[in-house]
């Protein structure tokens, strides 16, 4: 079965649902093909049972310990996180754990310690000489007790806060802790150096906070049985940290885990750079792909659509490319807002489910829909058309080699074209972002004489393919059109 990942959770999921849901739909996920479910990072929040989980309190805290004012974390208690990992487990289904390991938020007691200002937009540049300063530093997790780990975080795992005094201001002090003069090594020269992200950033050359961390890792797997995992915001952790981290869990477990990481740029010579850095440890989220689904849907016809995958990383590497339409960042009102636009869906999830290059996922709203309030406005976020008969054909009919007829600035299509030893497998996929259209093709002696049905109901005649396997197909405006053989269609019920 085709490797497909399926993002359970959106930024404004509902509070204390998710783990509960994950194990009602375990089965469903399973039948329409999904096959590692990605879950949100499940530790205690600073902001309680209210945080998504990427402000990231106490990582031992997985709904276990009155903490933050709750128990619970926003999805949940720690063994309803453990039973849902178990019902997909049950039903062939891997566990994605959400890795967040760049910082931390809600410290427990503050510290003086000794700090310099540098320049917001050049980390590099020092603008001030070092003075005290009392900042959030002190982590010992008073609700846990010890339990887990009897580890301490001060100002020594550290290197950097943004506590300005003015909450209109943008400050960053670096904090003078032994390690380093200022920032880590990453990938990348935004901001001259962008170890720094938010919250209390975790120092990685401070050899007690990595061996806590791998401890952590392990625990982690270990009590949560979890598969594969997801690695938070990369972009601010030097790499050498997660060679270091991934090697340590590889050897003991005595396994390969599938790693993806989130380095958040459009640009793909930095996405390279990353995948260079980490010998290929990890795959990436192919954000260049996101990008360009986003000015398609914005550009609509005036959008080269054989362009779709210039300067992506699934067309300059795609054995390492996760492919995604849109994520929690990318939903209306996140500060990565760029959500493609609905007509569009259709197209972009096609282009990633219904394509041999790398491996797709596929956000909750775009299968289950949203709603959610934010600031007095009110979000709706419709499922995406024909998004489970994609699902099945993905499933069921993806067999044999790949065809392109990407020869149209508005026009294009690709053919998977089935085996010998499952004729009725393969299929059609015509996109248009501007008028009606249509694409002659040949699928070859295998697709001789064969009856194509369009499943997404623009058309109701059949399209018969000739002796040669030729024939044309024809798709609606600004829409897509999949056609399967006629034997096929009990496969997408």
């Amino acid at each position: 079965m085709h490797k497909t990942i399926f993002q359970f959770f959106h930024w404004y999921y509902p509070k204390g649902k998710l783990w509960k849901e994950v194990m009602e739909q375990a089965r469903h996920l399973e039948w329409i093909g999904i096959t590692d479910v990605w879950l949100p990072p499940p530790y205690k929040s600073s902001a309680g049972a209210d945080g998504v989980g990427y402000d990231v309190y106490d990582l031992f805290d997985l709904g276990e310990f009155n903490q933050k004012g709750s128990f619970k974390t926003k999805y949940g208690t720690k063994k309803q996180f453990v039973d849902a990992v178990k019902a997909l487990h049950r039903h062939n289904l891997g566990a994605m754990g959400d890795i967040v390991l760049n910082h931390k938020n809600g410290a427990d007691e503050t510290e003086k310690v000794n700090v310099i200002q540098v320049d917001y937009y050049d980390r590099n540049k020092v603008i001030s000489e070092p003075f005290e300063k009392d900042v959030n530093t002190k982590y010992y997790f008073p609700g846990r007790n010890k339990k887990y780990s009897e580890f301490i975080w001060d100002f020594h795992a550290f290197t950097g806060i943004d506590e300005c005094t003015n909450e209109n201001e943008k400050c960053i002090y670096k904090i003078i802790n032994g390690y380093g003069d200022l920032w880590d090594d990453v990938v990348g020269d935004e901001f001259g150096n962008f170890d720094y992200l938010l919250g209390a950033d975790i120092e990685f050359r401070n050899p007690n906070v990595t061996a806590e961390l791998k401890y952590w890792g392990k625990w982690f797997i270990q009590n949560c049985y979890i598969d594969s995992l997801r690695l938070d915001a990369v972009k601010h952790i030097s790499p050498h940290f997660y060679k270091e981290w991934l090697d340590y869990l590889k050897e003991t477990f005595q396994k390969e885990f599938f790693t993806v990481a989130e380095y958040w740029s459009s640009n793909v010579t930095y996405l390279h750079a990353y995948l260079d850095a980490m010998e290929n440890r990890v795959q990436l989220f192919d954000v260049p792909l996101h990008q360009n689904f986003y000015e398609a849907s914005k550009q609509g016809k005036d959008f080269s659509l054989p362009d779709i995958f210039n300067n992506t990383l699934v067309q300059t590497r795609s054995q390492s490319a996760v492919t995604f339409v849109d994520n929690h960042d990318t939903q209306p009102t996140q500060a990565l807002e760029s959500f493609v636009e609905y007509w569009f869906k259709p197209h972009a999830n096609a282009l990633i489910l219904l394509r041999q290059e790398g491996i797709p996922c596929v956000f909750y709203p775009s299968y289950y829909g949203a709603s959610y309030n934010v600031n007095g406005n009110e979000i709706q976020l419709a499922p995406v058309p024909n998004l489970y008969k994609m699902m099945m054909i993905r499933k069921h009919l993806f067999e044999g080699e790949q065809h392109d007829y990407f020869d149209h600035p508005n026009c294009i299509s690709w053919f998977v074209a089935g085996t010998e030893q499952n004729r009725n497998a393969g299929f059609v996929v015509v996109l248009s972002n501007s008028d009606d259209g249509f694409k002659e093709m040949n699928l070859s002696g295998l697709n001789a004489s064969r009856k194509f049905i369009d499943i997404t109901g623009s058309f109701a005649d059949a399209v018969v393919t000739n002796n040669d396997g030729a024939a044309i197909f024809p798709v609606k405006s600004r829409s897509i059109s999949l056609w399967i053989k006629e034997e096929a269609l009990d496969a997408v019920k």
